[in-house]
């Protein structure tokens, strides 16, 4: 049986992640949890989070969850969701803390964002459905059609280095990335467990997933 461990810091929507995995798996155990020792043990791991970055990032440590997730990281299949994705970087403006430092590249804020077709601004947070661009095939968008829309909630945006990372774009006054993935990592800006049907099928994806 597939263990599946949702990492609990105390930030985001966990039990939704939860049942939308139990949804898609029913085979599967699922636990969320916020001991080292049960997302050690788990053969895949979810990174979810909401909220303000500094707040998470303190969270992890009084949890002493920071090296379970650079471990989970490095050897087993891993998917990061919003915060989840954010904190896989160097540094973020929002409270101009360090992320886990996994990639090279900032956490930006949306800075005054104009809608290209109107001109009217745009609002912020950005919230509500957008299109996702696949920029590279993955094993994750399996059966998700490009430019599927998916369930967005954020103020802030990751600026990868390395462009090689982004496996999907969203045009919010201009295109940002929304999903990335190398080796065993995907992670991603929008809300799968929000999403309907394809946010359900990238999840299922995932618990199928052998990278």
């Amino acid at each position: 049986m597939t263990r599946v461990a949702i990492i609990d810091y105390g930030m985001g929507n966990l039990r939704s992640v939860a049942k939308a995995i139990e949804h898609v798996a029913p085979e599967a155990d699922v636990v969320v949890s916020s001991d080292p020792r049960e997302v050690s043990s788990a053969d895949r791991v979810v990174f979810p989070g909401q909220g303000a970055m500094p707040d998470c990032t303190r969270e992890l440590d009084a949890r002493g969850l920071r090296s379970v997730v650079l471990e989970a990281a490095a050897n087993k299949p891993f998917l990061g969701i919003c915060i989840g994705l954010q904190m896989l970087f160097r540094h973020s403006e929002e409270g101009d803390v360090p992320g886990l430092g996994l990639f090279a590249g900032d956490v930006k804020h949306f800075d005054n964002p104009i809608d290209r077709e109107t001109g009217a601004r745009l609002k912020v947070p950005h919230m509500g459905w957008n299109g996702v661009r696949q920029t590279r095939p993955h094993a994750l968008w399996s059966g998700i059609g490009d430019d599927e829309r998916f369930y967005f909630v954020h103020s802030y945006f990751v600026l990868p280095e390395e462009s090689a990372l982004t496996v999907g774009c969203t045009d919010y006054g201009s295109a940002f990335t929304s999903a990335i993935a190398r080796d065993n990592i995907f992670a991603v800006q929008f809300h799968p467990e929000k999403s309907a049907h394809a946010g359900l099928r990238l999840l299922a994806n995932f618990i199928g997933w052998a990278p």
